[in-house]
């Protein structure tokens, strides 16, 4: 099966663009892999990807520097932020030193939600399973070389 096969395109401008296409529509098929196993845990990708980042962090952020380490810079910081605090997963503080700003901590819940997915991680893992470890490391390494500028 190659990129053609998948969406029955043939034909490409060059190999540039087949890359191109071929790596959104990779993502995008993460992504669907992914979602599957977060709807198990009524919660998004993007949520997943909030919530680790206040696991990481060890103390309270703002919403602006979780906007910063999101993988996805497009999306709506604050609104996620709002849904997580809602389903008790993430909670919300007043500035200590800006009373005009919020931090956010993740909470008890979140950490032990992160802990249930963190069983899923072999799951995860497995989506990438047909490239060896030598493998990934290289297609990291590219994809990090698109990124150079």
């Amino acid at each position: 099966m190659g990129i053609e096969k998948d969406i029955n395109q043939y034909q490409f401008r060059n190999d540039y663009q087949r890359a191109e296409v071929n790596l959104i529509y990779t993502c995008n098929w993460i992504n669907e892999k992914l979602k599957h196993i977060f709807d198990e845990a009524d919660i998004t990708n993007q949520q997943y990807n909030i919530l680790r980042i206040l696991r990481g962090s060890k103390n309270p952020i703002s919403t602006l520097q979780i906007r910063d380490r999101m993988l996805d810079k497009m999306s709506d910081t604050s609104r996620l932020v709002d849904r997580l605090v809602l389903k008790g997963l993430a909670e919300k503080t007043t500035c200590i030193s800006d009373k005009r700003l919020v931090d956010i901590c993740i909470s008890r819940k979140g950490l032990d939600l992160l802990e249930q997915l963190d069983i899923r991680n072999a799951d995860i893992d497995n989506i990438m399973c047909n490239l060896t470890e030598e493998e990934a490391v290289q297609l990291s390494t590219l994809l990090d070389k698109v990124r150079e500028k």
